[in-house]
């Protein structure tokens, strides 16, 4: 499972990758976490707001950071 962060780095993305992470952790599910910092990478997935979190390709959520329920449930999927 390939999961990319999107976000320049401000706080609220920082706080979804750490989310993400713990979610990973809870749900003992193994990922690769890839933070996104490229504007044009972003875009490429028609992001326009960050942060935003993208599984294996899919956009699940973009322009507000997810609660660990919503993560756990994409991972598990």
């Amino acid at each position: 499972m390939k999961i990319e962060i999107l976000g320049t780095g401000c706080a609220k993305c920082i706080k979804t990758k750490e989310i993400v992470e713990k979610a990973l952790k809870e749900s003992a599910v193994d990922a690769d976490v890839i933070k996104v910092e490229d504007i044009d990478k972003i875009l490429s997935y028609g992001v326009m707001i960050t942060p935003a979190v993208v599984i294996d390709g899919d956009v699940k959520v973009a322009g507000k950071v997810p609660n660990i329920d919503d993560v756990k449930k994409w991972i598990t999927e």
